[in-house]
């Protein structure tokens, strides 16, 4: 523990003023007997605050009332040569340092409080930046690696047209015939129905021959609809149906949204 900031925090002249929690009292009593200099500094402060209130607040005199007589303008006097009690004001000096010195140690304790509590939430808002910042590094990372796989030379970009179901509907394959892996690019589809799934197949011609690559899976989630499948196929085309939950093991295309021919 640094013991200088743990003195210098004010919570040792509210101990010894009596202000603390019982709790917070044997805390304190632990420290001072396990580091001697925080013992040594409650005793000064002990013996500050018995050197402050060493004077006694004098009991207030008793007026002597048969000495007050009216005056004309109906107010009170004493009568004359009868010496009034001065009052020892002087006396009252100590106990009203007393109240603004602990006054003082309490305004000290609370900002000190709230001065941590504030470093706390500094620290941890500093902590919850820097997970946002590594989880960009990250996501920036994945995509530029992503964009240098699309833009390999072995990388054959195939566009996928709207079907007759859905003729608005589009879509982009990027098919890595050295990985035998595509990408599909679905921002043109809409969103599937509750209960239907899309699943990309792997097409040849002639005869004509429709293989499953798999299903475009946790659509709604994925924001930038962007799929990668493996695709071990020799493909002539690339077609997207809509399927019922989990997949079909073929298709009679009666569902095709989106259709597109590999360039030869």
């Amino acid at each position: 523990m640094d013991v200088k900031a743990y003195i210098a925090s004010g919570i040792l002249e509210l101990y010894v003023a009596g202000i603390l929690s019982q709790k917070e009292k044997r805390e304190v009593d632990g420290q001072a007997r396990e580091h001697p200099e925080i013992q040594a500094e409650i005793q000064a402060i002990a013996r500050l605050m018995v050197r402050m209130t060493r004077k006694d607040p004098p009991d207030m005199p008793e007026i002597d009332w048969a000495k007050i007589t009216p005056v004309k303008n109906d107010t009170l006097a004493f009568q004359p040569g009868r010496p009034t009690q001065k009052l020892a004001w002087t006396h009252y000096l100590g106990w009203i340092a007393t109240l603004l010195f602990g006054t003082a140690l309490l305004w000290v304790y609370v900002e000190n409080r709230q001065l941590r509590s504030d470093v706390e939430h500094t620290h941890q808002q500093k902590g919850t930046l820097e997970q946002q910042l590594v989880e960009e590094r990250e996501a920036l990372t994945n995509t530029n690696n992503l964009l240098e796989e699309l833009r390999a030379q072995n990388v054959t970009v195939v566009p996928l047209r709207g079907q007759s179901i859905a003729p608005e509907s589009f879509a982009k394959v990027y098919w890595n015939t050295t990985s035998q892996s595509v990408y599909i690019d679905a921002l043109g589809l809409p969103e599937p129905p509750k209960g239907y799934t899309y699943q990309v197949w792997s097409l040849l011609l002639h005869p004509f021959t429709p293989s499953n690559i798999g299903q475009l899976e946790n659509f709604s989630a994925n924001q930038e609809r962007l799929f990668q499948l493996p695709n071990p196929h020799v493909s002539e085309a690339f077609g997207i149906t809509l399927e019922p939950e989990g997949g079909s093991n073929s298709t009679t295309l009666e569902q095709l949204y989106t259709l597109g021919a590999v360039e030869p």
